[in-house]
């Protein structure tokens, strides 16, 4: 008799651990929702809007109310990116948004498990330091990239400022793929006959000093896609422009804020991608292991009309002016 309910009590328990591993691995949690967490490193506009582009794809094609976004700001902080995945990890979401290289490295640091989507991050080999990089990460991770061609971002800066000898790459040290940029635009300007010189700051503590050395020794400075650049534009801003020194952008954020031309990409439509990337996963069951690095289809060359104006600037045909 015992054995009988012995018996019993395992065919009990091996039914249970069915049931519950049935809905762990469902996709949905217990309320029929998915759980997106997305960690941001930032507030600005290039950010936000990819945000909002990545929750607007969701609820397009899945619903409102089908799934649940937990939204975390790290605050421009790399180790409070990783205590926001750590915490996703915790309660086991079934998807990652990383948004900018340092919440990807956070994220991929977290999970080998968990899908992860980046998005505004320049470029995957580097940020991951993958070696011989082929546009497919692999493993748990994949997104887009918010890279516009390095090439044509060169010659827009002999294109605005055709007399300049030197340029002034000014980006935070501590950002991986804004060292990628400024050492690819630094060889392509250097082939021009230009001479480049790095500026790197390590923070926004010591951006004014940096900048203000990068105005006084540079006939013109670039600056690349750079989180921390774009949330204290109105540093460079105020410090290059009284020294009538102009600043071609990266990103069409950081070009409003102290800019005067950039070659510029939607990051809402760059954010919205990685929605679809998502959806495919959660609902289609798409392996994200084979899903490559997608990028926007299409850049448009832009330019300050206010900073062209205070600097004297004539814009360049072919170019529209950014929205204030």
């Amino acid at each position: 008799m015992m054995r009988k309910v012995l018996s019993i009590l395992l065919a009990l328990t091996l039914c249970m651990g069915c049931m519950f591993s049935f809905t762990a691995c469902s996709g949905k949690k217990d309320d029929g929702k998915y759980t997106i967490g997305i960690v941001q490193l930032v507030e600005h506009p290039a950010l936000d809007a990819a945000t909002e582009g990545f929750k607007q794809a969701i609820i397009d094609e899945l619903g409102k109310d089908a799934v649940s976004f937990d939204f975390q700001n790290a605050q421009n902080d790399a180790n409070t990116c990783s205590t926001i995945v750590n915490q996703f990890v915790s309660n086991n979401v079934d998807l990652i948004m990383a948004n900018a290289t340092p919440a990807l490295q956070a994220a991929s640091a977290a999970t080998g498990d968990i899908p992860i989507l980046g998005t505004s991050v320049t470029e995957y080999g580097v940020a991951l330091e993958i070696k011989g990089f082929n546009g497919t990460v692999g493993g748990n991770i994949s997104g887009t990239s918010d890279l516009a061609p390095l090439d044509k971002q060169a010659e827009m800066i002999t294109a605005w400022c055709p007399e300049a000898k030197s340029v002034g790459l000014l980006y935070c040290s501590k950002e991986a793929n804004s060292q990628y940029q400024v050492d690819v635009i630094k060889a392509a300007l250097e082939a021009k006959g230009l001479t480049a010189t790095l500026y790197p700051f390590t923070d926004s503590n010591d951006l004014a000093q940096i900048c203000t050395t990068a105005a006084d020794n540079s006939d013109v400075i670039y600056v690349p896609t750079d989180n921390t650049v774009a949330e204290n534009t109105g540093i460079i801003d105020n410090i290059c422009e009284p020294k009538k020194v102009p600043v071609i952008a990266g990103e069409e954020g950081i070009c409003s804020g102290c800019g005067i031309a950039t070659l510029s990409i939607s990051y809402y439509d760059l954010g919205y991608t990685t929605g679809k990337m998502a959806v495919r996963i959660l609902r289609d069951g798409a392996d994200i292991s084979k899903m490559p690095i997608e990028y926007a289809d299409k850049q448009t060359n832009k330019y300050n009309k206010q900073n062209c104006e205070a600097l004297g600037i004539t814009p360049l045909e072919g170019y529209v002016a950014i929205e204030e």
